[in-house]
Parts: structure tokens; sequence; C-alpha cells
């Protein structure tokens, strides 16, 4: 593992999603790999850290994420842009070559079978908490977080330094239609001013 990739305690986990970047969700079954991007993922609940994501019933990584019942939400970065949008606009069902295509590098963490994604600022791994209805339904998929890490570059003593950061470590916004923006400034309020 990169050296300046470091565990988040689970308690702040939900500070790595808290921003509503856009994801990368990535999971492994029967020696088969798959990463896609997901707009629609947040944190849930804080102990234990739970998050929901959105998954289509199309993807090949919620088949993935449902055999297997665990999976990985990542935090692309703005150099991870051409990367993030090609996973998200590919399938592996019609394109088995789509991580290779995209560029996609992964790696492991002991104690997990997931593939996480290398060059994200984040990576919570979840156990997935089967909710049929919802997932049916909806789409929507319910994650326990039982890891989480960053890269302390841009995420350190449980806080986002995107300001402090490269811009290029900024996280990605999806909007539609292949355009996104890069998370902005910090703006703080005035603690001591009440109306």
């Amino acid at each position: 593992m990169n050296s300046h990739i470091e565990p988040v305690d689970l308690k702040k986990a939900y500070r790595l999603i808290n921003h509503g970047p856009t994801v990368l969700v990535s999971a492994r079954h029967g020696g088969i790999d798959n990463v896609m991007a997901a707009a629609w993922a947040c944190g849930l609940d804080f102990a234990p850290p739970k998050l929901t994501v959105v998954l289509d019933k199309t993807a090949k990584t919620r088949e993935l994420v449902e055999k297997s019942g665990s999976f990985m939400i990542q935090v692309p970065t703005v150099a991870q842009l051409q990367l993030t949008h090609e996973v998200g606009t590919h399938s592996r069902f019609t394109e088995p070559d789509k991580l290779v295509n995209a560029g996609v590098q992964l790696f492991s963490v002991e104690g997990h079978d997931l593939p996480f994604v290398a060059g994200c600022s984040a990576w919570l791994a979840c156990r997935l908490m089967v909710e049929p209805g919802n997932q049916e339904k909806y789409d929507l998929f319910i994650g326990e977080v039982v890891g989480a890490w960053a890269d302390t570059r841009v995420f350190n003593n449980g806080h986002w330094n995107f300001e402090r950061a490269d811009p290029a470590w900024r996280s990605l916004h999806y909007i539609a239609g292949g355009h996104f923006y890069a998370i902005g400034d910090a703006l703080s309020v005035d603690e001591g001013s009440k109306s």
C-alpha cells in the first residue's frame, strides 16, 4: 500500500463522502473485479457507520455486490476525471476489458478481499446490509463501513484539506452529460456571531 495511505477512524469515516462527491464503486466475486462510477452515494449513520449508494440493475458491479455481499466506495480525484467518466459510461457486460481500457489500477489491503482503485483520495470497505425491497424497488444499497482509509496528502487528522492540496486532488461532482465540477474553496462561518 502507498505510504501516503492511512486508516481513518470509523467514527470519522462519514467525512470521506459527506461532501457529496461522485464515487467509484468496486466489487469482486468469482475472480471477476469491476468498477463503476456513481453520483448518488451518501452517508447514512455514524455508529456503526453506514452509507447508501444507487446501483442500477444493468450494472455488472451490482451483480458482483449482490453475489459477494461486499463492496468498496472510493473518492476519485480531478486527476482521475477521464477514468471516472470511462468506468461510468462503459459496461463490463459489453466490454470485458473495461478496466484495462479505462486505465484502472487495483491494489489490495490485507484482511479485505476487495479491489481498491489506486489514485483515489479515500476508500471505504463496506459489508452489504441486504435489503431486498430497497434493492429491487429503488436500486438502493446500504453498506456498513468496516474499514476506511485516506491519502494524507489531502485528508488528515479527520479532515479534508482540499484548499492546501494540489488541485489535482480535489473531488469530482457529476452534473450530467460528461460534465463535472471539482470541489471549490473552503468557507467557514463565524461561530461567534449570532443574529
